[in-house]
């Protein structure tokens, strides 16, 4: 999505969290700092014209492992990669604001899953901590105003920006499962968050 028409709904959801942009933007100068890599090139010829499987982190994820069909580009939301890993399924990429991360993702992205490694406010001790820890390949992304080599394909929450992502570089179809939405097991801000979340995926056609 064109940062013109994502920037709107941005400036939304910051008003509704109390998010501050300029903490979104500073994480994003200090991602571009950690690294110089941009594997964007890799993950746009992954995903054009295939069909792309996006994996959330809801509890049904197990159970919906099957609805995957063979030959399929995987992308998993921040810890379903662990979910997905342990059953045998390496995702082509995971991405996280590295609230999940452990040392797994780290073995997986030297296997040659691709990271897309998201910049915001709250996260930066932690991207001082895992960035550096990567050596394979990398994408930056952010929530706010792209730099260079830190994207924004649009979404907020890791699971919707993988869509977002599958959306802008061009996949044939999309699928999503271990997506529950509508959780009301959840604290507050949570919820939040998944109402976001859907909301934001009606905007490229995923009713969910």
């Amino acid at each position: 999505m064109d940062f013109s028409l994502w920037e709107p709904h941005y400036r939304e959801i910051l008003e509704y969290f109390g998010f501050s942009r300029e903490d979104d933007e500073n994480a994003a100068a200090l991602l571009a700092t950690l690294t110089a890599r941009d594997d964007l090139p890799s993950l746009s010829r992954l995903v054009r014209d295939h069909n792309v499987v996006v994996c959330g982190n809801a509890p049904c994820l197990r159970k919906e492992l099957g609805r995957i069909p063979p030959g399929s580009v995987v992308f998993a939301a921040d810890a379903a990669a662990d979910v997905l890993f342990s059953h045998g399924i390496r995702p082509d990429a995971v991405f996280t604001d590295l609230d999940g991360a452990t040392d797994l993702l780290l073995e997986m992205n030297a296997m040659g899953t691709i990271v897309v490694v998201h910049a915001h406010g709250d996260n930066m001790p932690l991207l001082r901590h895992w960035v550096k820890k990567f050596t394979g390949p990398l994408v930056a992304t952010t929530q706010s105003t792209p730099l260079p080599h830190v994207h924004n394909f649009g979404g907020f929450s890791d699971g919707d920006r993988a869509v977002f992502a599958a959306d802008a570089l061009g996949a044939k179809t999309i699928t999503l499962i271990g997506f529950d939405l509508d959780d009301k097991n959840v604290d507050p801000v949570k919820r939040g968050k998944l109402m976001w979340a859907k909301n934001l995926l009606t905007l490229i056609g995923h009713d969910c």
